[in-house]
């Protein structure tokens, strides 16, 4: 437990937001990150339950948190970085985006306000990346079998990311132009900005896993082909077919589904094309 009494004595910070004239002129991130310090103080009001319901019942991939807020508090960093990402795969993307049920969950906020658990795990991961704390050569040994997992996305990457550390050759196909799924093409920057993402599949690379895009399993190579040339075959292509609603104006010029307008707004703001798509837009 970092500080006794630190629940009661330090008042919860969040980072805030960007300056609203500067928001609306990009599409960046809209939300401020804590200064370490600050991080390192929020860490110290974790009161290391007994029963840490954020671990237990709150967090979805069983993040050991009151632990590596303890590291934090304390300022080891890399003993923080080996307990984050031995339950998540990705903590830089779930640090980001995720609604963060752990700090619903958080006994504090019982007498309180809960600990800032999902700042406090960006902060680790961010200071991984800073200081090249993150493996970046390929796992030894290798076993000699080979995966291909079908699709990018978060499902996808963390088979694949699993795969690799494990020592297994993976291949990971995509139809896409760039690798990432809904990471890329389904949360905007605002909430994830791509080169978080671009960073991850660069680590990926250097590490051995291949990616091989613009493939559409099913039309350019059969499922048969994957099974002779791959071990085992791993589909994480995603829940792509919409729920339509059978409703009076459903047929209305400028009615669209959310992801198709998803997709090609990011593909808008990267700079992709948008080959012969019909544009989706208010004008």
């Amino acid at each position: 437990m970092g500080r006794p009494r630190a629940f009661l004595e330090i008042k919860r910070k969040d980072p805030g937001y960007r300056p609203v004239d500067e928001r609306v002129a990009d599409y960046r991130n809209v939300e401020r990150t804590l200064s370490q310090g600050e991080v390192q103080e929020q860490a110290s009001r974790c009161m290391d339950c007994g029963t840490p319901f954020c671990h237990a019942y709150g967090c979805p991939v069983a993040n050991i948190i009151p632990e590596f807020n303890e590291y934090v508090y304390r300022g080891n960093w890399r003993q923080a970085l080996s307990l984050l990402l031995a339950a998540n795969n990705f903590p830089e993307f779930t640090g980001r985006i995720c609604p963060a049920p752990c700090e619903a969950a958080c006994v504090a906020g019982l007498s309180t306000d809960p600990v800032s658990i999902r700042q406090v795990e960006q902060a680790i991961i961010e200071k991984a990346f800073e200081n090249d704390y993150m493996e970046d050569s390929p796992p030894r040994p290798r076993h000699p079998e080979r995966v291909c997992v079908v699709g990018s996305g978060p499902a996808g990457l963390a088979v694949a990311d699993t795969l690799n550390r494990a020592g297994y050759r993976v291949t990971v196909m995509d139809e896409a132009k760039h690798p990432g799924g809904i990471l890329r093409y389904g949360i905007p920057d605002f909430k994830l900005e791509k080169w978080v993402v671009e960073r991850r599949i660069r680590l990926m690379e250097g590490q051995g896993v291949r990616f091989e895009t613009e493939i559409r399993v099913g039309e350019d190579i059969s499922y048969a082909f994957l099974r002779k040339r791959f071990d085992a075959v791993c589909l994480a292509c995603g829940a792509r077919r919409p729920r339509d609603l059978d409703l009076p104006g459903r047929e209305l010029k400028g009615i669209h589904f959310a992801m198709d307008y998803l997709t090609q707004q990011n593909k808008r703001v990267s700079g992709e094309s948008l080959g012969d798509e019909e544009e989706i837009h208010a004008e």
